[in-house]
């Protein structure tokens, strides 16, 4: 089992969302969870985990079980010199269990040049996705995320993620019913 993440934050307070996935090439969720959350930390340079972390361990503590692989959006690993992203903290507070596997959109510092991180390109974009991951090979992270589905830069579960996250629950649940077509 393969959970998704993402987070909206709204005024103090944030949507945190899960998308969760039986395996790294489906193209529909298994299932799908959102917690909302009051009184988010305000964003800190060089800490975004002290915000984000919390509203994540909020919406996987809906999940029945934890899912091997957890999928953040953003960096395991920030720098060469191994410091912690979102991604570890993640790893770290779920008590190693499993994998995490980062994937950002944007470049961090010298990071693209290190074996820390792989490139991977989607589609016809000319950009990569920032791959990086704890308890999993970088190349077998890349080459899951790689094979997802869409045909974009971004896998459709990903952008789901982002969705979902953003949307009140209601008009999340009229895009799934739409997705599934017409009940028969």
């Amino acid at each position: 089992m393969i959970a998704f993440l993402d987070v909206d934050y709204r005024g103090t307070g944030a949507r945190a969302a899960c998308v969760v996935l039986k395996s790294w090439t489906d193209q529909t969720p298994s299932a799908t969870f959102t917690a909302d959350v009051e009184g988010v930390h305000s964003y800190e340079p060089g800490n975004f985990y002290l915000r984000e972390l919390p509203c994540l361990m909020s919406v996987l503590g809906l999940l029945p079980e934890m899912p091997e692989t957890l999928v953040v959006d953003g960096y395991v690993w920030l720098g060469p010199e191994r410091r912690p992203g979102l991604g570890a903290h993640l790893h770290e507070a779920v008590g190693g269990l499993g994998s995490v596997v980062g994937i950002a959109k944007t470049k961090f510092g010298g990071l693209s040049d290190s074996d820390l991180v792989a490139l991977v390109y989607r589609g016809q974009s000319k950009n990569p996705l920032f791959i990086t991951s704890v308890g999993m090979d970088l190349d077998g992270a890349a080459e899951a995320v790689r094979g997802m589905h869409g045909e974009h830069r971004i896998p459709e579960i990903v952008r789901m993620t982002d969705r979902l996250a953003r949307s009140p629950a209601a008009v999340w649940q009229t895009m799934l019913d739409e997705a599934e077509g017409p009940a028969g």
